[in-house]
């Protein structure tokens, strides 16, 4: 069943919607709090990002647009890295509480590697603060998508996780 929310999550990531606002931070989240495999939950929402990368940079912006991508793939590793830890202890605060770390944790290493990459900024501490300060509007964005997708895809999962069991009950 996790394999259908990441699938879900890309499709969801290729339509339009406002900057930033898309499912891959929960998509993250969600495959390292619910993948069997430890190594698979980490791995195939990655892979599941790198090709939504690869579809959004050449049908999107026609391979025109650079994006920093080692960046922007460990800010997402990180993520599923924080999703160990709602293993079989998934609760309203607890995912809110990851979604959030999760957001702060892409923030800093995306933007960094925008400061190191772009050259938009001068080399100094000044200057990454700078990138961070004119990113916070991104950053707002991400935070009101890792949320809402984060409770959409752990709602739906519980929820479906709890039919499944009430069915299995009365079927007996």
């Amino acid at each position: 069943m996790p394999y259908l929310f990441v699938f879900a999550a890309i499709l969801m990531r290729l339509l339009p919607h406002p900057w930033n606002v898309t499912p891959l931070g929960a998509m993250c989240l969600f495959g390292g709090a619910t993948f069997r495999s430890k190594r698979d939950s980490v791995l195939v929402p990655l892979a599941a990002v790198l090709l939504s990368d690869y579809a959004v940079i050449h049908l999107t912006y026609h391979g025109q647009y650079a994006w920093f991508s080692p960046y922007t793939w460990t800010g997402f590793l990180l993520v599923g890295l924080l999703g160990w830890t709602l293993r079989n202890k998934l609760t309203v605060v607890r995912v809110v509480g990851a979604s959030l770390a999760g957001s702060v944790a892409f923030f800093l290493v995306s933007n960094f590697g925008v400061w190191v990459g772009w050259k938009l900024y001068p080399p100094t501490f000044g200057g990454l603060v700078d990138c961070y300060v004119a990113a916070l509007p991104f950053f707002r964005n991400s935070l009101v998508g890792d949320l809402v997708y984060a409770g959409l895809m752990f709602g739906t999962y519980a929820w479906l996780r709890h039919s499944r069991q009430a069915v299995a009950i009365v079927a007996r």
